[in-house]
């Protein structure tokens, strides 16, 4: 069987180069579709060819609302949601493999020298273009894996599921709809991995601090703030950014987590000011948190970090006289994802190391940093999902981004069989 899939080594490469030459750059809410709906027809065609039940689904966003991930303004339209069914003999576990079909914009474009980024090319063992990492390149190599499985005719007892979704690069929620949607034993997420079995990963959080000050005329000297003077709202911002400083030495200290990065707060964007010859009234600041498994709430959510982080800006801004009586406005933006981890001897994850010790491929244990639609499949349908898939994760996101073709056909070989193995266990 494995000598099956790397037979197919071209037809693996075809189909990542086709899935890249669509468009399906990822938007921001209320922005009309690409060409999503092409490349899920695209992918349903070949899996009934080979025998799977497809359904393409274009979900009631207002249906998965209230929720951090589905923005008001979210629609599924011309953008479905993909489910190929393979169904088993009956009696065995339901292995899911999940990917996204959406991917990150191209500009600037001037900075891919290499392959038009829509345009996939090979060179030097690699396959170059937009989402061959992140994560056309996986999402090839899982069904790939799962047509060769049906072109044997290989038994399985338990169903096998193909899920291609988009959203991801944006809300996630495409994968909060499959997490609604599906159930299954396990899942397998290939994102690139390197061909390591992650997990665990971190959640995300998007606050926005705003900081009150009080305008007046910059060449001006003003007046102290009770006789009502200006007060400079970027000065003060100053102390909310040494407090955050402060907060991710704090989390830098706590225990360290086997496979994850400590928690920490970026400071991404800033904006203040209204004119060059005024005292700034507003300055607002937007970070991103990244926070632990361990710091998740009781529903897997970061409600507690949230809290931390209120009260240690808080507590900064009452030892400011300004700012004890002005506070912060602190707003929690969309796009709040869970983290989650998978015990190590799960048996995906035991599936899947030995699958690779068979193999002679890499099968070590790890953890993203980032999050994964994995994470909200975990989360929310309880179903254990692991990443693993072909690519260097610091090659997504990039220009001249690239997949080496030898790790599409690793992957799809211990996908393979590990749903080979998973599904003709017993549930």
């Amino acid at each position: 069987m494995v000598d099956a899939v790397a037979a197919r080594r071209e037809a693996l490469v075809s189909l990542t180069s086709e899935l890249v030459a669509f468009d399906t750059v990822t938007h921001t809410p209320g922005a009309p579709p690409r060409q999503e709906r092409a490349l899920q027809e695209h992918l349903a065609e070949l899996l009934r060819r080979h025998g799977a039940d497809v359904v393409l689904h274009e979900p009631d966003a207002s249906a998965l609302r209230p929720h951090a991930m589905v923005p008001a303004e979210l629609t599924f339209e011309g953008r479905p949601q993909l489910v190929a069914r393979f169904r088993g003999g009956g009696g065995g576990r339901t292995l899911l493999l999940n990917g996204h079909v959406d991917v990150v914009d191209v500009e600037p474009r001037a900075n891919w020298t290499l392959v038009d980024p829509f345009a996939a090319t090979v060179h030097d063992g690699r396959l170059y273009g937009r989402g061959t990492c992140d994560m056309k390149g996986g999402v090839a190599s899982m069904v790939v894996a799962a047509c060769t499985l049906a072109a044997l005719g290989v038994p399985l007892a338990g169903d096998l599921i193909v899920n291609t979704v988009t959203e991801e690069e944006s809300t996630g929620a495409g994968g909060l709809f499959a997490a609604r949607l599906l159930q299954a034993d396990a899942a397998i997420v290939p994102e690139p991995s390197s061909l390591a079995v992650w997990v665990a990963c971190r959640g995300s959080l998007l606050p926005r601090i705003t900081v009150h000050g009080r305008a007046g005329h910059a060449g001006i000297a003003p007046l102290p703030p009770e006789q009502g003077g200006a007060v400079n709202a970027i000065e003060k911002m100053t102390v909310v950014l040494a407090a955050i400083e402060r907060l991710r030495a704090h989390w830098s200290l706590r225990p360290p987590h086997r496979y994850l990065s400590p928690g920490d707060c970026v400071p991404t964007i800033i904006t203040g000011g209204e004119w060059l010859v005024s005292y700034p009234a507003v300055c607002a600041l937007e970070c991103h948190i990244e926070y632990l498994p361990d710091r998740a709430d009781e529903h897997g959510y970061g409600s507690a970090v949230e809290r931390e982080f209120e009260q240690w800006i808080a507590e900064a801004a009452a030892g400011d006289p300004w700012l004890r009586d002005h506070p912060p406005e602190i707003a929690w933006g969309a796009g709040g994802v869970p983290p989650a981890q998978v015990a190590t001897d799960d048996p995906i994850v035991q599936a899947l190391v030995e699958a690779g010790l068979d193999l002679g491929q890499p099968h070590h244990l790890g953890g993203l940093d980032n999050w994964h639609d994995g994470a909200t499949l975990t989360v929310e349908a309880g179903i254990p999902a692991v990443c693993f898939g072909p690519g260097d994760i610091h090659r997504a996101h990039t220009a001249d981004e690239y997949v080496p073709i030898d790790d599409l056909v690793a992957c799809a070989q211990r996908i393979a069989l590990t749903a080979m193995r998973f599904c003709n266990g017993t549930a």
